[in-house]
């Protein structure tokens, strides 16, 4: 597909705050692009303005002659540009006055301000990318750990067209074989159904393996919320400190210091983790730590996972078991004791049949660990991970996004359905409507078929500049 916009957009292609930054760049794109850039940019001596060739000079108000900035400027003509349209880019001081004075004056010089995404956008209506690599773009740049960067290259890389496309070519070719012998068997040798049925199958397997893999890149990508829940003074504070590995919250002997819902980002075993250090659920009559443990129960039921942690030296009470009782059902659930140092209780995972069980009877294993010296917190984050079906395989590759693995998941219900008129054999005309759609579900994903409404919400994922 080939299609080339008639306006110049322009957008700051680089994040942008407030004395934070030595380069930020003013991005340009379109016919207008190069004339835009000429009447901006005064380049001194005999700079030859080349394609992919860096000049030096002073972006200016043309009206005025004041200068504006000191800058850089690199010219890229189409095709040999990331959206095969003429490319200016204005390599400015980082801030926040200087670039967006150059971005005014870009604007008004006749550029329109880009979209979420439209650079992308037009990469991809101009043939310079898949639909797959587009969005590996967003992702590759809202990665939140090592791997998912991995993964997002990879299918920056083309990856998951490479093995997306041979699957779709796969199932167009048994269905031009089907749709010959619906209009023209009489004239056509007999066909092998056994020999097109076992081709589904072998597809099917595969798409079942990419939704399978997806969810596993959705954590690379997206990490897990994990609400820490307990009594007060349990080491909530102190568990969320030591795997942080910094002083987010306040810890003392005091019940009831957390007052507020505190949150730290982390990467563990390669998973993005969103930790809740909430205030300990108990009944009181503060007011303000009320409100704290009002957002704790809002949090534990938005939580992907919770982690209930008891002290070992109290042991299981009565109290732990109602907070217990208050975890949604079906959430994954990590039951921890904390202080095994103080109570004697050797750290790791404890069998709850064993005689003497710290934690509630018989119900599922409990990590024995220490805020305190960090004794059994690696055990209890990689049995946090297992619980949540997070331990992620280190031979994984690929992965899908949202987007594709529900439409590879449409594709593979579609070829159950054929392979069920197979068997109950139907005529071959049933086959096709099934097979028909799996082929148009696979296309959507790469953009060979897609809609303007789909690309619409595809790209305005995407952040500005990009």
């Amino acid at each position: 597909m080939s299609f080339t916009r008639d306006d110049t957009i322009a957008a700051v292609a680089t994040a942008v705050a407030p004395g934070e930054g030595s380069v930020a760049i003013v991005r340009l794109s379109g016919p207008q692009a190069e004339a835009i850039g000429r009447r901006l940019f005064v380049a001194p001596g005999a700079q030859a303005w080349d394609s992919h060739r860096v000049l030096y000079g002073h972006v200016v108000d043309p009206d005025t002659g004041e200068r504006i900035d000191e800058a850089l400027l690199l010219l890229m003509r189409a095709p040999r540009s990331f959206t095969r349209e003429d490319v200016v880019e204005l390599h400015c001081h980082g801030g926040l006055v200087a670039v967006r004075r150059v971005l005014e004056q870009v604007l008004a010089a006749g550029a329109r301000r880009a979209g979420p995404g439209e650079f992308s956008q037009r990469a991809f209506l101009n043939g310079r990318l898949d639909l797959t690599r587009a969005e590996a773009v967003s992702q590759l740049i809202n990665a939140r750990s090592r791997r998912g960067a991995q993964l997002a290259m990879a299918g920056l890389d083309g990856g998951l067209q490479q093995r997306l496309n041979p699957l779709r070519s796969r199932l167009l070719d048994q269905l031009a074989e089907l749709e010959a012998r619906v209009d023209f068997e009489e004239d056509l040798p007999p066909l092998n159904g056994a020999a097109v049925t076992g081709e589904l199958v072998a597809v099917l397997q595969q798409l079942e393996l990419l939704v399978a893999e997806a969810r596993q890149g959705a954590l690379l990508r997206d990490g897990l919320r994990v609400a820490i829940i307990g009594r007060p003074n349990v080491g909530k504070s102190s568990l969320l400190n030591r795997l942080s590995r910094r002083e987010r919250a306040i810890v003392t002997d005091l019940p009831g210091t957390t007052r507020d819902l505190l949150e730290s980002e982390l990467v563990l075993e390669g998973v993005p983790l969103t930790l809740l250090d909430t205030a300990g659920i108990r009944d009181t009559a503060d007011p303000i730590e009320q409100l704290g443990i009002e957002r704790s129960r809002a949090a534990l039921a938005a939580a992907d996972a919770v982690l209930l942690l008891f002290d070992l030296g109290s042991g299981w009470t009565a109290a732990d078991q109602d907070l217990l009782d208050q975890v949604p059902e079906g959430a994954p659930l990590l039951i921890a004791g904390n202080k095994a140092d103080a109570a004697g209780v050797p750290a790791g995972l404890q069998d709850p049949a064993a005689p003497g069980s710290a934690g509630p009877d018989g119900s599922q294993p409990v990590v024995c660990c220490s805020a305190l010296s960090g004794a059994g917190t690696e055990v209890l984050v990689q049995e946090l991970l297992r619980r949540c079906g997070a331990t992620v395989s280190q031979g994984l590759q690929l992965a899908l996004n949202d987007r594709q693995r529900d439409l590879a998941a449409a594709a593979a219900a579609s070829l159950g359905r054929a392979l069920e008129a197979a068997d109950q054999q139907l005529p071959w005309d049933f086959w096709t409507i099934d097979l028909r759609a799996a082929v148009r579900a696979l296309g959507e994903i790469t953009g060979e078929e897609v809609s303007e409404a789909v690309l619409d919400r595809v790209f305005s994922r995407f952040c500005i500049g990009k």
